[in-house]
């Protein structure tokens, strides 16, 4: 990952869209390296949250394309089980898609709405603002508390 970093914005963007996807990368880490790097804050939130956002995107797609059966075949899964999950889903909505960031469980939100179909304009633009306050949040703490707040992930 620090090798990611040494390559600037374009590194962040691409760390940051690899952790989006079932690829296990941290974003935040990356996003704090480039802030210690002296990065623009206004530039890391705008590459982080993009890179993030594309890397979601993708997982729904890839949700998207998925078929019933290859599912079935794959895991082992039943059709009825599948369509008790799609009630949940159908519950929740778009309003999963702005929790898409959350580590380990926001990629299978993102791949569980596209596997649905769950309207794709808005939640692409549930993904997009969920990412960018998350990034805005690190930003802003960073802003405030520096170097110590850099502990928390050392």
């Amino acid at each position: 990952m620090i090798d990611l970093i040494e390559f600037g914005y374009f590194g962040l963007f691409i760390g940051s869209f690899l952790a989006s996807t079932i690829i296990p990368l941290s974003s935040d880490i990356l996003l704090a390296g480039m802030l210690v790097a002296k990065g623009n804050p206004i530039i890391c939130l705008i590459v982080a949250t993009l890179g993030n956002w594309l890397g979601g995107m993708t997982t729904y797609i890839l949700g998207y394309l998925g078929k019933w059966k290859w599912i079935e075949k794959l895991f082992k899964v039943t059709q009825a089980k599948l369509e008790k999950q799609k009630s949940k889903i159908d519950k929740y909505g778009v309003l999963l898609a702005f929790f898409a960031w959350f580590p380990i469980v926001g990629d299978v939100f993102a791949l569980a709405l596209g596997f649905y179909k769950i309207r794709p304009k808005i939640c692409a633009v549930f993904m997009l603002i969920g990412r960018f306050i998350r990034f805005s949040a690190w930003i802003i703490l960073y802003h405030y508390y520096g170097e110590e707040f850099l502990k928390l992930f050392s």
